[in-house]
């Protein structure tokens, strides 16, 4: 009895060490979570259940033995790492600090893919390439950029700090600092003329250029047809 007691002892030391381990190594990744997810209660619940967290341990742990040269090793750290997250992030990826990975599901991160600091990924985003080329072939994200749900980002190109990419948008051009991004493919749109410095979240409430295109034409042609009452009151 006295030896089971150790025994589950031992097991419950173990898991503390282990989170608080990952609570020092990790704690940007975890304030990142609770500044950018409202439904984080807790950095116990955040480091037990947040898949975006998980992925990111693994993908540490591949990239330092990628860094060191194992072979093999840190390809299959990476893909327990999807089977058990849903999110793939290849060892090469070269990635910054406070990532935040919100659901996760479906992202994809390639190999030579590189992330600024404090960047937001929503489910379904894919960082990749574009064929079969060799060399840089993904996308280098700058700071503070926001990467909307179901959104691709494709091929060598460069995505500057403070952008805000759109749901569902496809990009395949660079984008300036301080853009928004909607559309497929991606059209840029700045946010009134003005800079938004900071983390900005609202990736569905974005303007679109064609829409705003169509709405001016057809209150251009409001205003024509309001001018032609006036000097003809008989037109219909």
């Amino acid at each position: 009895m006295e030896v089971l007691l150790i025994i589950i002892l031992a097991i419950i030391a173990v898991a503390v060490i282990k989170l608080w381990l990952i609570s020092m190594i990790f704690r940007q990744e975890i304030k990142a979570v609770f500044e950018r997810d409202p439904a984080a209660k807790s950095a116990f619940e955040v480091i037990l259940l947040y898949s975006g967290l998980h992925a990111i341990i693994y993908y540490r742990i591949s990239r330092a033995f990628y860094t060191a040269g194992v072979p093999l090793l840190p390809r299959m750290i990476s893909q327990y790492g999807r089977f058990m997250t849903g999110i793939e992030i290849h060892p090469g990826a070269t990635i910054g600090k406070g990532l935040f990975i919100d659901h996760g599901m479906g992202v994809v991160i390639g190999e030579t893919s590189i992330i600024g600091d404090n960047v937001t990924l929503y489910q379904g985003v894919t960082l990749g390439g574009t064929g079969k080329e060799k060399g840089k072939r993904h996308p280098t994200l700058g700071n503070n950029v926001v990467v909307g749900t179901g959104a691709k980002v494709l091929g060598n190109i460069k995505i500057g700090n403070d952008v805000l990419i759109g749901a569902n948008a496809v990009v395949v051009k660079d984008v300036p600092d301080d853009s928004t991004v909607v559309g497929v493919p991606g059209r840029i749109v700045k946010q009134e003329g003005k800079i938004v410095h900071g983390i900005r979240l609202d990736h569905t409430n974005m303007p679109d250029p064609l829409v705003k295109a169509l709405q001016d034409l057809w209150d251009e042609i409001d205003q024509i047809k309001g001018n032609a009452k006036k000097h003809h009151p008989d037109l219909e």
